[in-house]
């Protein structure tokens, strides 16, 4: 087995984590002696044992002399679990190969020079660029304190999101919506706007895959949405939260939502007419929330876009011309090309009868 075949069963591994272990990163571990598989393990939620920790109990035998694949550097400090460094040393391990640095500035490098005063072999690197990708909500949330944001959009071929008279179901096919539930049991919340709520009454939780449901964040300056409204029927209302202007907060409706165990808070005056999103969001990384997907309307998706934090986009585009409809950043202003927003492509692929583009912002645009 090559470094690069355990580190890829490690990243599988670390992705059984998915939705439960948020903010802490996803982690997988694997145990090889003599070229076979003693040990697999993985961080099942958040606050449990680790990965490294978690492999060498599961090992069919001792683990002294064995390589210890794990695709982010053990952790040197005291969080809710011990450090995993000086359980590896204490049973050892003989070599450790891992994906990619720790971010954390508490962590950072210190595992790995503890393992290598310890004695033991260290290669660091193998696959990084995938397990940098399987992590990069936690890598932005550690490093900036913001959680990763992606910009989920349903389009025509035309970048309509809706025909004139406001139809949206459904532009995009079945397959679209499959791929969109296992975005948003991926992510911590998933966020919408109030016109979208009226319009399309979505329930924002994940039906057409297994997972874990994400919280709902609804953006809503004057609280116009229906007390009615699937997102706020759902039995777990504690993880709905409301955001709307100061004056609102004094509404009866904002009074009626916390009765219920929604919760609401108030968000000042950002660019325009919108609430403040980066304080929005400051708000939403204090409650642990690490990464949140934006699925719209137009509105909102332009506000992201206007102040460079939309991190990832994927765009699911159907086969057909819409024409005059609302188009997905209409109210986007970009008076030169140059100032135009920058991403690169990562992947296009089919679904279903669709196409999905999947697109990171640009190094050099900044947040």
């Amino acid at each position: 087995m090559t470094d690069e075949q355990a580190m890829r069963r490690t990243i599988e591994l670390a992705e059984r984590g998915t939705g439960y272990v948020s903010p802490n990163p996803r982690v997988g571990a694997l145990l090889v002696q003599e070229g076979e598989i003693i040990g697999e393990g993985w961080h099942h939620k958040h606050g449990d044992i680790h990965a490294e920790v978690d492999a060498i109990r599961r090992a069919s035998r001792s683990v002294e002399g064995a390589t210890l694949y794990v695709n982010l550097e053990p952790c040197s400090h005291h969080g809710k679990q011990p450090p995993c460094v000086d359980f590896v040393i204490e049973k050892k391990i003989g070599r450790v190969v891992v994906g990619m640095i720790d971010p954390n500035p508490e962590v950072s490098g210190k595992g790995i020079e503890r393992l290598k005063e310890a004695g033991i072999e260290v290669t660091v690197g193998v696959l990084e660029e995938e397990c940098q990708w399987l992590n990069r909500f936690f890598t932005k949330y550690i490093t900036t304190g913001q959680p990763y944001i992606i910009a989920k959009i349903a389009q025509s071929l035309d970048g309509c999101i809706a025909t004139v008279y406001g139809q949206s179901k459904w532009i995009t096919g079945e397959e679209s919506r499959k791929a969109t539930h296992a975005i948003r049991a991926e992510v911590d919340a998933v966020l919408i706007g109030a016109v979208t709520v009226s319009k399309d009454d979505p329930e924002l939780n994940v039906r057409h895959v297994q997972g874990h449901d994400p919280k709902r964040i609804i953006l809503d300056s004057d609280l116009s949405t229906s007390l009615k409204s699937k997102v706020f029927a759902s039995e777990d209302r504690e993880n709905t939260f409301v955001f709307c202007s100061p004056s609102a907060m004094a509404k009866q409706k904002a009074t009626a939502l916390k009765i219920s165990g929604v919760n609401v808070f108030p968000a000042g005056a950002g660019n325009g007419d919108y609430l403040n999103l980066r304080a929005i969001l400051e708000q939403l990384a204090s409650k642990n929330i690490s990464s949140v997907m934006v699925e719209g309307g137009a509105r909102i998706f332009s506000s992201f876009a206007q102040e460079n934090l939309i991190d990832e986009l994927h765009i699911f585009i159907a086969p057909m011309l819409v024409g005059s409809g609302l188009h997905s950043f209409s109210s986007l202003s970009t008076p030169s090309l140059q100032l135009s927003k920058k991403f690169t492509f990562k992947s296009i692929t089919p679904c279903g009868i669709d196409m999905h583009a999947i697109a990171v912002r640009r190094q050099d645009t900044k947040a």
